[in-house]
């Protein structure tokens, strides 16, 4: 068999297997079926069953278990977005486009966590600021990044949702690693320090609106280097 048609077949049956875990509700742990079953029912040949089943393997809906066949899975969406968008995003429109979705994503979390953030959250965001203002006179730009990250990431923990907090944390990384290093003035540094303060003041006050203007502050940058031209 050719193999474009195969890796198509391969293709076909992989959906009918997800949409059918899907409709079905199999849940984690379920035994689905042995390679050879489902040769048989979907009537095709083994390789195209193998080639199917790792592509869900791949995705961490199926897994293969000795004895037993087939089991589904749960897949973890954090740790897929993680392995690919670095492979993915290699040109400079789609670095745009995630920098567009990082600027969204922040923007529209930092309602919930005005909302929701906790008094234990806000007393580390404050000790993280304090902690930037210990590095005020220091060139270790590799602390200034990891600052603004755990920032950022603890400001997106705080609306309490597992998938917009990890999203968070994956781009932020994805953007430190591609930033390469530099070193700001004393100036900048202030002006880095005095926004993640007054965001800080803002969420810990409940002022959302003034909330919003730090943090599209903070943004400035990014997104003007993301516009298309």
């Amino acid at each position: 068999m050719a193999e474009p048609l195969q890796n198509s077949m391969a293709t076909v049956l992989a959906e009918k297997i997800r949409r059918r875990i899907m409709k079905e509700q199999l849940p984690e742990g379920h035994v689905f079926m042995t390679e050879g079953q489902l040769a048989e029912e979907y009537q095709v040949s083994r390789p195209i069953v193998r080639e199917a089943v790792s592509r869900l393997r791949a995705l961490g809906i199926l897994d293969v278990r000795q004895r037993k066949g087939l089991v589904v899975q749960r897949p973890d969406l954090m740790q897929l977005l993680s392995d690919s968008i670095p492979l993915l995003a290699v040109s400079e429109q789609e670095q745009r486009e995630l920098g567009m979705l990082r600027y969204v994503l922040e923007i529209g979390a930092i309602e919930l966590a005005v909302k929701y953030a906790t008094e234990d959250q806000l007393d580390r965001l404050d000790l993280i600021v304090a902690e930037m203002e210990q590095y005020l006179e220091q060139e270790d730009w590799e602390q200034e990044i990891e600052l603004d990250l755990a920032f950022h990431s603890l400001v997106l923990e705080m609306t309490n949702s597992v998938y917009v907090a990890g999203m968070q944390q994956i781009l932020a990384k994805y953007f430190r690693n591609i930033s390469g290093t530099g070193h700001s003035s004393s100036d900048q540094k202030s002006r880095i320090i005095w926004e993640h303060s007054e965001l800080a003041a803002a969420i810990r006050n409940r002022d959302l609106e003034h909330a919003r203007v730090m943090i599209r502050m903070q943004f400035q940058g990014l997104v003007s280097e993301v516009q298309p031209e």
